[in-house]
């Protein structure tokens, strides 16, 4: 805000009077803007036209169906032609010999628009003969109409994509489609050719390379062979295995076999002999009852016992019948014993056998492994030479495919080129340049701007637009306010302090609504205010005012905080849930942590910081704190407010070092001579933002207005 200082009256720009000045000279800038516009429709309307036309490229892979690099599998991604490629594949179209090819084949030196120097102005001919200007007929036909041809074209890639657009600017319209189409042509002409000179070198390489190595490929084998046959490491039908090797493997599989025989003819025949021991039955052995003549005697021993049982019943135990039954039955068992002696002499033979076979196979085994061990050895050898004729192998299949390949592309159109034309270049209709109708429009506009800013440079230098500031209508303010207004100059600030010449008393109306706690809530929201300091003359109806201001700018959606440095804690009793919080003097005396001395209002969404409960006196020794502590709220709330109570200047410069900080003077109910001096006192010690708050309800209007003292 603008004010006076040092007998100066500051000024500011009449936007209103600038556009004014440009309304009275309407007509002159009307005039401009048709001329030069007019001006401008000639000039193009006369100028001789320029046609452009554009051709395509696709960049891709591209190979024949023929070709042996189409019997493998087919490719996922293009990876050779990523950003840079496609760059590269530009700057091939921009290329001096390829220019030189198209303008050969098109003639283009025989066209008077690709060599303009050869008929040149006067002007031109003014400056070569005073040597400012180099004689262009210097140059050979064939660079001009190169350098002619390059101003003319324009190759760029189609942004992410793989297509590359040409154009080319001429007054002839069929050469401006013909030559991008000839460019087009000649590029893949070049592309196709390249890769049939590198298929035919390629052949020609691979040729020799070849039988080279056709010839260690054999050799190679040979030496595999002869080493094979030299060592004994002939092949069986399975796969990798020797006879060495095989013979191991059955022996150690027949090994197996007759120690299981062995092992089986020992529990059978040992079973065998623990039931002659202990004199059980032998008929529940299964050796014993398959054999076909213990089933005879079992059979004969059952008839007999049938015969004993038939003469019990009849005869006597001592007759003769029954005697010589009795001593056939025991005959028959001690046949029965006898047989199963002999079993079991056969199971152990066969034990016998069976360890005896397994010796062998041991012996044999033994005997392998040392020949084994010694194969092993030799295949040592044996798989490096195998391993050198692989390579070797591998590698002629790949220069054999390679070859292939390259004699497959090297017939007439059997190597495309990797690109092809997607879109062709059309005779254009239309002009390219120039555009009467954009550049009429772009005149006009560009004549009224500079017509407008003419007119408010002349009126900024003449000082016609610029108005003093800082003054209040003194009208205005006694219509308002009702009573006369004193106006005092503050020295220090550049601010002119407004009072009523009359303040409200106990039983008075409130007579001036711009100082309402509503006003000035809606001040420090407008101007987004990050600290107040809040002085109260009249005691605690200031600062219950205070708190009202503060709850006032909670409920505007603004994060506010207010911080009780009053003597009554007034502000604390209002707000916070108890008087004996942690509060401000806690804090000052570094009792406490910053986070256990912000408390929530009880009726709002504010916050405030109490008085506290540490000694006041030791907490003004650490007053120098206190700045500190209102800084760091400032990055948290939008808005810190200090209320002071009835402070004088002095004590408010010690709880802020900053003299841009807004001061609020609460003062309901305070003579107007102690308000004027206590914003002289503020204003000599340099503070230049001070709000007077006196009132409480809006103004008739429905607007609450707000005056900086």
């Amino acid at each position: 805000m603008s004010g006076v200082n040092g007998g100066h009256q500051d000024v500011d720009i009449d936007l209103g009077g600038l556009f004014r000045a440009i309304w009275r000279r309407r007509g002159r800038v009307l005039a401009a803007t048709v001329v030069f516009a007019g001006l401008a429709f000639v000039g193009s309307s006369l100028m001789s036209p320029d046609y452009q036309s554009e051709a395509r490229l696709l960049i891709e892979s591209r190979q024949p169906e023929f070709s042996g690099a189409n019997q493998g599998p087919p490719q996922t991604t293009d990876s050779p032609f990523d950003e840079s490629g496609i760059s590269s594949q530009v700057q091939v179209l921009r290329s001096v010999d390829l220019i030189k090819q198209v303008a050969r084949e098109m003639k283009l030196h025989e066209l008077p628009e690709f060599d303009p120097t050869a008929n040149p102005s006067a002007v031109s001919d003014i400056l070569v003969m005073l040597g400012i200007k180099k004689n262009p007929l210097d140059l050979p036909p064939e660079e001009r109409v190169l350098k002619e041809f390059q101003e003319k074209l324009q190759v760029y890639q189609v942004e992410k994509s793989r297509v590359i657009a040409i154009q080319f600017t001429s007054k002839d319209p069929r050469l401006a489609a013909a030559i991008p189409n000839a460019m087009a042509k000649v590029f893949l002409s070049l592309q196709s050719g390249a890769k049939l000179d590198s298929n035919n070198e390629a052949s020609r390489w691979l040729e020799p390379e070849i039988a080279n190595l056709r010839e260690k490929v054999r050799e190679a084998e040979a030496k595999v062979a002869d080493y094979r046959a030299s060592s004994d490491l002939l092949l069986t039908g399975e796969t990798g295995g020797t006879f060495a090797t095989k013979q191991l493997n059955d022996i150690s599989t027949e090994l197996a076999r007759v120690r299981g025989e062995r092992a089986n003819a020992e529990a059978r025949a040992e079973n065998v002999r623990a039931a002659l021991a202990s004199g059980r039955a032998v008929d529940t052995l299964n050796d014993v009852v398959a054999s076909p003549m213990i089933q005879r005697l079992k059979e004969t021993e059952s008839n007999i016992q049938g015969q004993i049982a038939d003469l019990s019943t009849s005869l006597l135990d001592g007759h003769p019948r029954l005697k010589g039954l009795k001593s056939q039955l025991q005959g028959i068992r001690a046949q029965i014993l006898s047989e199963t002696k002999k079993i079991l002499g056969s199971l152990e033979n066969e034990a016998n056998v069976g360890r005896l076979r397994e010796r062998q196979l041991v012996a044999q085994l033994n005997t392998l492994k040392a020949t084994s061990a010694k194969a092993g050895e030799d295949e040592v050898g044996l798989r490096a030479l195998e391993r050198e004729a692989t390579a070797q192998r591998q590698l002629l299949e790949t220069y054999l495919a390679r070859f292939r390949e390259a004699t497959s592309r090297s017939g007439e159109n059997a190597a495309p080129a990797d690109a092809r034309i997607i879109s062709q270049a059309v005779e254009p209709t239309e002009r390219h340049f120039p555009k009467v109708l954009p550049i009429t429009v772009v005149a006009a506009l560009a004549s009224f701007l500079v017509s407008c800013v003419v007119i408010m440079l002349s009126e900024l230098f003449s000082g016609r637009a610029l108005r003093l500031v800082g003054q209040v209508e003194p009208d205005f303010e006694e219509e308002r306010l009702g009573a006369p207004v004193t106006k005092q100059t503050a020295p220090v600030a550049n601010r002119t302090p407004i009072v009523p010449e009359t303040a409200p008393d106990d039983g008075d109306e409130a007579v001036d609504d711009d100082f309402s706690i509503e006003s000035v809530a809606e001040h420090l929201s407008d101007d987004d205010v990050r600290v107040a300091i809040s002085v109260s003359p009249a005691g605690d109806a200031g600062s219950t005012n205070a708190v009202l201001l503060a709850r006032l700018v909670a409920e505007e959606g603004r994060k506010i905080v207010l911080i009780d440095l009053t003597g009554t804690a007034c502000p604390t009793r209002l707000m916070a849930q108890s008087a004996d919080l942690a509060g401000i003097t806690n804090l000052l005396v570094g009792a406490v942590p910053f986070t256990e001395t912000i408390h929530a209002d009880r009726l709002s969404d504010a916050h405030i910081i109490p008085q506290g409960d540490a000694d006041p006196v030791l907490a003004m020794r650490g007053i120098e704190r206190l700045q500190m502590i209102i800084d760091a709220l400032s990055n948290a709330y939008d808005t810190v407010l200090v209320e002071c109570g009835p402070a004088d200047v002095g004590a408010v410069r010690k709880v802020t070092r900053s003299k841009e900080t807004k001061i609020i003077i609460s003062a309901p109910a305070v003579a107007n001579g102690e308000i004027v001096e206590l914003i002289t006192g503020f204003a000599k010690e340099g503070f230049s933002e001070i709000v007077l708050m006196t009132g409480t309800g809006y103004p008739q209007s429905g607007k609450p207005g707000r005056r900086a003292a």
